[in-house]
C-alpha cells in the first residue's frame, strides 16, 4: 500500500517529480547502479560494518562484564565511561580524520567507538543485575570464577547483550554512513554523497533504501544465531 501510494502521488503532480521519484523510477535506478558497480560499494560499506560492530561488540561486552561484576572497576571505570558516552560519534569523525586520517582503519574505528558503548551500558547493566541466588548456587558448586562467569554471568546477561548488540547493528551502519562521506572514494555512504551532488534523487534513494535493507537484514540473521547460541531465549 505504501509502496502503491508513494507511486500514486509521484506521478500525480502533486510533488515535484525530480524531488520525489516514484518507486518504479528508484528500482530502475538501482539496477543502474548496479551495472556500475554498485555490488562493489554494497561489499566495501558491509566490510567495514562487520569489522567495526565485531570490535565494538566484543570491546563493549568485556568492558561492561568487567564494570558489572568488579566493583573497584566499576567506580574507577564507569564514570569515565558515561563521560565519553555522552559524545556524539558524529562530531568525533573530524577528530579520528585528523589522527588517523581517512583510510580504513579510521572507518572502522569510528564504527567501533559509536558501538561499544550502547553495548557496555547494556552489559553493565545486565552483569550488575544477575541474581544475588544465582551466584550463591554457583558457589557452592565450584570455586572457580571463569566457571561461574561462562556458566552463570554470561547467560544471566545474554538478553541484555543481545539488546546490545542490535542497537550497535543500528549504530553501525549510521555511522558507515558518515565515516563515508567524510572521506571515501567508495561504499553507500559514497554513493549517496556522490548522488546529492549530482542531484539524482532516484539513485540517492535507492542507496538509502539498500543502507536500511542491509541493516535489516543483518538484525534478521542476527536475532536467528543469538536463538542458536542462546536457546533458552527463543
Amino acid at each position: 500500500m505504501l509502496i502503491v501510494g508513494w507511486e500514486a502521488v509521484s506521478r500525480s503532480g502533486l510533488i515535484d517529480f525530480a524531488l520525489f521519484p516514484p518507486p518504479s523510477f528508484v528500482v530502475s535506478a538501482f539496477f543502474e547502479m548496479v551495472g556500475d558497480g554498485f555490488l562493489w560499494d554494497i561489499a566495501v560499506s558491509l566490510g567495514r560494518v562487520i569489522a567495526g560492530l565485531m570490535i565494538g561488540v566484543v570491546a563493549g561486552s568485556v568492558l561492561g562484564l568487567l564494570t558489572g561484576r568488579h566493583s573497584v572497576i566499576d567506580e574507577s571505570l564507569s564514570p569515565t565511561m558515561n563521560v565519553m558516552r555522552a559524545f556524539p560519534p558524529v562530531a568525533l569523525i573530524p577528530l579520528i580524520i585528523t589522527w588517523f586520517g581517512i583510510g580504513e582503519g579510521a572507518k572502522v574505528l569510528s564504527i567501533a567507538l559509536a558501538v561499544l558503548f550502547p553495548v557496555w551500558v547494556n552489559v553493565h547493566i545486565g552483569a550488575k543485575g544477575v541474581p544475588a541466588q544465582y551466584l550463591q548456587v554457583a558457589k557452592t558448586l565450584t570455586s572457580s570464577d571463569s566457571r561461574i562467569l561462562g556458566r552463570v554471568v554470561i547467560p544471566a546477561s545474554a538478553p541484555f547483550i543481545i539488546a546490545g548488540a542490535r542497537i550497535g547493528i543500528a549504530v553501525s551502519f549510521i555511522m558507515v554512513y558518515v565515516a563515508e562521506i567524510a572521506g571515501a572514494s567508495q561504499g553507500i555512504g559514497y554513493q549517496i554523497s556522490v548522488s546529492h551532488l549530482d542531484y539524482a534523487m532516484d539513485k540517492m534513494i535507492a542507496a538509502l533504501f539498500t543502507l536500511g535493507f542491509l541493516a535489516a537484514m543483518t538484525d534478521i540473521i542476527f536475532i536467528n544465531l543469538t536463538r542458536r547460541v542462546f536457546p533458552w531465549l527463543a
